[in-house]
């Protein structure tokens, strides 16, 4: 069987064909579809729609049995659907019975736009999932994309007798009647079988798996990339289904792995997979042999040893030709990873560079760039180049390819047409397993004038999402917290800030953000694990409406491979597809009759607003959800019997003045309902409980004296699991605004802007950059008069840059200066208290001499306005 490639004899059209035998498509990861026997089919699997009708105008009606449509009733079958033209097919077919464990429906995919359509299906008006379809038409390139779509419809959708099966195109969430136009497909055969076994999964389509990446300041994977991990991850709603993240932690940057085992584990604790880029390539000088140096090989030995327990995935290089990276230095990398690294790990898999498609330097410039020569890649654009590509495909279990806004689908560059290119094609699906570790959009990507979505930014990373889901097997957003792609707010240090403050980042006022989009798309496509029968209880209300349920039981998942971890959590999602307000209440048969607890993720811009813990959920052995969903909104529970939830001590417990004469506590989330506080007097542990019932991870205590110190604790209600004690003096001093302020020095190191010291990040500073002598001052203009009583210059991770000798001035109008205060620094003095003190400007004169810099890491004033 032949389809109509470049690379083979010509076809009647002049094209060139490709042998699909020789196009082995890769098997779905861990979606084992039991065998099934047929119902119906339409067409046969030959790789041409000829035996159908062109679409016209008009909805589609067809009645089918077991016995083998004619050639006659075929020829008034669509070859496909048409938002324009035809954009509805319904299929009437009899049950002498429900299948007990319900049917498949297959459809084989010839040809779509690039648009990436999407084909709802409803069995009996109730959506059973939508498929979203690849394809290549309209990019000008010379290949189709070939695939088989599979979608799981749970005998609860069936009935004996008369059933409906409706497939319909559909617009995206934001989009006008201009996409129906580009919302068009042709099929090969579409059939359904009843499944002879139970399934191991609600298959949505194609398996897949997703995830993005969580550092700290875009490449630390630190103490608060390890504390916010936990948080993203069940936001997201990746959590506990075997999904995948970038862990890309570089050694050419110092303390970027510093808490690498402790990210791994927490990505082990939450059943997630791993896909690793470590080494720096830039550098390596590879032996006569070809192999590489004793210094590259040796960092990638430690890392394995250290880590290769825990990753599934190792990434070869991070955009070649862009960063101008040699292709002999990635086949030597490749190919130890296949004999080393397999050595030390024989279950990992090798992934291709994330190819950025660069061409030679004369097309476009390239990154670090080092010497005379100018180019891009050595040799100079061989990432453009399928061959030179190729070399390296044949040498790494799974592709790759980046890709942002719509450049996944351009002629030359994008990561869909760029792969048929190096294959040569496909037969079904691409012959590799895909994983694109970068995918996502920048601030400025807005989708397509031609599909006419009001909300342009939010479209274009619905779809390229979508697009993804389509062609791909595993795909990672870029990132977390990143400058122009973040899902998150940014530009702060996550080792200062609290998880369950993390806030929305959203890339344009009254857009949906990218973090509902991931959300909604993750729940309905990449919650994995054994199905869970589910009846709606308003199912007249939501009789054609694109409102999707899916419930899976995670502990029937198989191990990870590489880590072996596993999940015991059964996952709820509720997701509108629609563009209007739905309600769903559904009955969800969970796997024990017992009482269910767990954690309820919705809409809200924070994270604590996002969640909220839920108790008492007896099952009988089913649970009712009742929800009212927001145009595009997801909803996921996240359960586990009450009997198994572990009894934990809340961590990461601090306290800070706040204005008022209060004091703040915040600390990290445990499983429970509500916290209670404990406060004792002095450095005693005679506790009291001063609040109970407390649902958030923060707590305001306003019953304090001034003067007095206390020791506070927390624990879960119910629990006698108490956390680490902290304790604090109640001062009524809370920090100044920093927002308004402007500082300067007279002297500043090479990285020593004077900014840093309030930049809200403890581990960026300001220093001399030379060693101590008098004059150095530093100033702070406060943007306007304050009062205030005392001044704190942080000198950690540096004890000894304290000033050695020292002078604070105050001034109103930044010309006439007053000493308040003067004296020898001493190290570990951090706070100078300064009595009632009123002015704008600060400035604080080092006067003495010694052998380090002056150095402040974060520097606040102190007031009680």
């Amino acid at each position: 069987m032949t389809l109509s490639f470049l690379g083979g004899p010509k076809d009647e059209k002049g094209r060139t064909t490709v042998d699909m035998s020789k196009l082995s498509a890769p098997s779905v990861t861990r979606a084992d579809i039991p065998k099934g026997t047929t119902i119906w089919k339409l067409g046969t699997h030959n790789g041409s729609a000829a035996e159908f009708a062109k679409p016209a105008a008009g909805a589609a009606e067809l009645a089918v049995g077991r016995e083998a449509l004619t050639a006659d009733t075929l020829s008034r079958v669509p070859s496909g659907l048409d938002g324009k033209k035809r954009p509805e097919l319904k299929i009437q077919y009899n049950l002498n019975r429900v299948p007990e464990h319900g049917v498949l429906f297959r459809v084989s995919i010839l040809d779509a736009y690039k648009s990436v359509p999407q084909m709802s299906v409803f069995s009996n008006r109730q959506l059973s999932g939508i498929i979203q379809i690849a394809g290549v038409a309209g990019t000008g390139i010379d290949y189709n994309f070939v695939k088989t779509y599979e979608l799981y419809i749970p005998k609860e959708q069936l009935r004996a007798g008369s059933n409906e099966l409706k497939l319909r195109t559909e617009r995206c969430l934001y989009c006008s009647s201009e996409e129906d136009a580009y919302l068009w497909w042709t099929w090969d055969d579409l059939s359904l079988s009843a499944l002879n076994a139970p399934i191991s999964e609600p298959i949505h389509g194609s398996y897949i798996e997703t995830g993005t990446m969580v550092a700290n300041k875009q490449f630390y994977y630190d103490q608060g990339a390890v504390d916010h991990l936990p948080y993203i991850l069940k936001w997201l709603g990746l959590a506990y289904s075997g999904n995948v993240m970038r862990a890309s932690c570089a050694s050419d940057v110092g303390n970027a792995c510093s808490k690498m085992e402790e990210y791994y584990k927490v990505l082990k604790d939450y059943n997630m997979q791993s896909v690793v880029l470590y080494l720096y390539t830039a550098d390596i000088k590879l032996k006569k042999d070809g192999s590489l140096s004793d210094e590259a090989a040796g960092k990638l030995s430690d890392y394995f040893k250290k880590y290769g327990s825990y990753f599934q995935y190792f990434e070869v290089d991070n955009e070649p030709g862009l960063f101008n990276r040699s292709q002999a230095v990635d086949l030597a990398i490749a190919q130890w990873l296949n004999k080393q690294g397999k050595t030390i790990s024989p279950e990992m898999k090798s992934v291709a560079p994330g190819w950025a498609y660069w061409p030679g330097y004369s097309a476009k410039s390239c990154g670090n760039q080092r010497g005379s020569a100018k180019q891009c890649g050595d040799p100079d654009g061989w990432e453009r180049d399928p061959k030179q590509r190729m070399e390296l495909e044949e040498v790494t279990d799974l592709t790759n390819g980046h890709s942002y806004g719509e450049s996944y689908v351009s002629r030359d560059g994008g990561s869909f047409t760029e792969n048929l290119k190096t294959f040569g094609g496909s037969a079904d699906g691409l012959p590799k397993q895909m994983l694109t570790t970068e995918f996502g959009t920048s601030d400025s990507h807005v989708d397509a004038w031609q599909y006419g979505a009001d909300q342009k930014t939010s479209a274009v990373f619905d779809r390229i999402m979508r697009a993804h889901i389509g062609y791909a097997d595993m795909f990672v957003q870029h990132a977390a917290f990143f400058k122009n792609f973040s899902l998150f707010e940014y530009n702060f240090n996550l080792n200062d800030h609290d998880p369950a403050k993390t806030r929305i980042y959203y890339t344009k006022k009254g857009e949906e953000s990218r973090v509902s989009i991931m959300r909604r798309l993750t729940l309905a496509y990449a919650t994995h694990g054994a199905p869970l029968t589910y009846v709606l209880a308003n199912r007249d209300e939501l009789a054609d409406k694109k409102v999707y349920v899916r419930a899976v039981d995670t502990s029937k998942l198989d191990p990870l491979p590489v880590s072996g971890a596993t999940s015991d959590k059964v996952l709820v999602n509720l997701v509108n597809f629609e563009s209007t307000e739905q309600t769903v209440e559904v009955a969800v048969t969970m796997p024990e009759a017992v009482v269910y607890e767990g954690e309820r993720f919705g809409s809200g811009d924070t994270y604590e607003t996002a969640r909220r813990y839920v108790g008492s959920l007896k099952a009988s052995p089913s649970i009712t959800f009742r929800e009212k969903l927001a145009p595009g909104e997801a909803v996921q529970y996240i359960l586990e019997p009450s009997a198994r939830v572990k009894d934990t001590a809340p961590a990461g417990l601090t306290a800070e003045a706040v204005r008022g004469s209060a004091i703040r506590l915040n600390w990290k989330e445990v499983p429970g309902i509500s916290y209670e506080v404990l406060r004792a007097d002095g450095s005693s542990t005679a506790f009291k409980a001063i609040a109970k019932g407390v649902t958030a991870t923060s707590y305001t205590d306003r019953s304090v004296r001034e003067g007095t110190l206390y020791t506070y604790a927390v624990r879960r209600t119910g629990s006698e699991q108490m956390s680490k004690t902290v304790q604090i003096t109640a001062t009524g001093l809370v920090p100044l605004d920093r927002s308004e302020w402007k500082v300067s020095a007279n002297v500043n190191g090479e990285n020593g802007y004077p900014g840093k010291a309030i930049d809200g990040d403890s581990q960026t500073r300001w220093d001399t950059g030379v060693n101590q002598k008098p004059d150095e001052r530093y100033e702070i203009d406060l943007g306007a008069v304050h009062s205030f009583e005392a001044l704190e210059m942080s000198l950690s991770p540096a004890p000894y840059d304290y000033p050695r000798r020292y002078e604070i001035s105050v001034s109103d109008d930044g010309s006439s200066w007053r000493t308040i205060q003067s004296g020898l620094g001493r190290k570990g003095q951090s706070l100078y208290p300064l009595g009632e003190t009123r002015g704008r400007y600060i400035r604080i004169r080092q006067t003495g001499s010694g052998g380090n810099y002056w150095s402040i890491y974060e520097l606040q004033v102190y007031s009680r306005e």
